[in-house]
């Protein structure tokens, strides 16, 4: 694997070492996210950072996490290449942007919406001792169907013994163990989140000062401005937790999700269940930068089945008319073109089971109201597919259809 896998179409950020390109992978025509490290360039510890971010985010299996796709060393620019899952919404800070413009607040759904799904990336970190140690709101990433996505792990750390010294992160969210140089764990990333959390409410972060050393004052205070009035008491109480001075007072990942606050606004029928995240093991830096590529982990594309025609997928629309005894036709048909695809029969005459087995294969992702279908097998259900198995044999010669009609209704 190397660039020339790949068609960078524009530039989406730039760091001092390196920068992060929205590219086209030629063998799928996927669009990804593809960091370039220059390695020539980077310090020995630099160098471990970016190895780091790699192991953590191929470690990482969960929906709120931006996605390890593939890494390579590219001998040619001698530059590591790390491919991610694009998040075709921006981030977090380029809305709040966007609403400062607009001079209106975000909706408070979408807040408790953001909470939620932050704090289940969060826990999925913090169960494998893993600190991300830079949350703010620039790398909060969204996609346009709605889902919110973690990333940017280059300074997280594995926590070996619970604790950490490095102070690391960025000011206006830095918790104040770490701005005093105290030991501090995952407790720190909750204090981040409350500031990322407010700082989407209020288009501003909870502490602002013209200098370091005013900011600092501040922090280790930990008092902050109300939110706007427009906010409810629910979620500036649950807010207030976060952004508390003494870390052992704050709640963690896990016990946020268990509020009875939050809990109650959790969609049961989403991913409530996590995927499983293994810790991969330190990948070590070699002497020779060039053998590098033997020692990053494998690829984690979602291949496609190649027994699955492309828009195999039954229209929506046409679900609707299943029960209705209504077959698949495009309305694309009417317009002389082949439809993707026809139901075998129509669908009233069979089993409720194909029903819902055509509902899970086309559209399993979406949130269908559960249905409790009669048992196939009564002696009721039984009667009335004779009768209906009777009446259509009946029915094939068209000249005998009035006379029939007539005898069964």
């Amino acid at each position: 694997m190397s660039l020339k896998d790949f068609e960078i179409l524009n530039k989406i950020g730039e760091g001092a070492y390196s920068k992060v390109y929205r590219v086209k992978r030629t063998s799928d025509q996927e669009i990804y996210a593809m960091k370039k490290v220059l390695m020539k360039k980077l310090k020995t510890k630099e160098k471990s950072n970016a190895l780091n971010e790699i192991r953590i985010l191929a470690s990482l299996n969960h929906p709120n996490v931006i996605s390890y796709k593939q890494a390579f060393f590219d001998d040619e620019t001698e530059s590591l290449c790390i491919i991610m899952e694009f998040a075709d919404g921006g981030d977090l800070y380029q809305r709040i942007l966007e609403y400062k413009k607009k001079n209106s607040y975000m909706s408070e759904n979408f807040l408790w919406h953001i909470l939620i799904k932050l704090t289940r990336a969060l826990r999925a970190l913090h169960e494998l001792n893993i600190m991300h140690r830079d949350l703010k709101s620039a790398n909060v990433f969204l996609t346009k169907d709605g889902k919110v996505k973690l990333g940017d792990l280059n300074v997280s750390k594995i926590a070996k013994e619970g604790m950490n010294h490095t102070q690391t992160g960025t000011p206006y969210y830095a918790s104040p163990e770490v701005w005093k140089d105290e030991p501090y764990d995952v407790k720190s990333d909750i204090w981040s989140l409350g500031c990322v959390l407010y700082e989407a409410a209020a288009l501003k972060p909870p502490f602002q000062a013209e200098d370091m050393q005013s900011l600092y004052k501040k922090v280790i205070k930990g008092a902050f401005p109300p939110l706007p009035s427009s906010f409810s008491e629910d979620f500036c109480e649950v807010l207030s937790c976060f952004i508390i001075v003494d870390p052992k007072k704050r709640p963690s990942a896990a016990q946020i999700l268990r509020l009875p606050l939050v809990n109650k606004r959790v969609n049961i029928r989403e991913d409530t269940v996590d995927a499983e995240s293994n810790l991969l093991g330190t990948i070590k830096l070699p002497q020779n930068i060039s053998l590098l590529g033997e020692r990053l982990p494998s690829s984690k594309y979602h291949e496609k089945s190649k027994s699955e025609p492309p828009h195999s997928r039954t229209p929506l629309p046409n679900l609707a008319g299943i029960g209705r005894g209504m077959t698949n036709r495009n309305s694309d048909e009417s317009k002389g073109e082949v439809p993707s695809q026809r139901l075998r029969v129509n669908p009233r005459y069979e089993q409720p089971a194909h029903v819902r087995s055509v509902l899970r294969e086309n559209y399993g992702a979406l949130k269908l109201p559960r249905v409790k279908y009669p048992n196939a097998s009564s002696a009721a259900e039984e009667i009335m597919m004779n009768h209906i198995k009777r009446r259509d044999e009946l029915m094939g010669n068209p000249a005998e259809r009035p006379r029939q009609r007539k005898h069964l209704y």
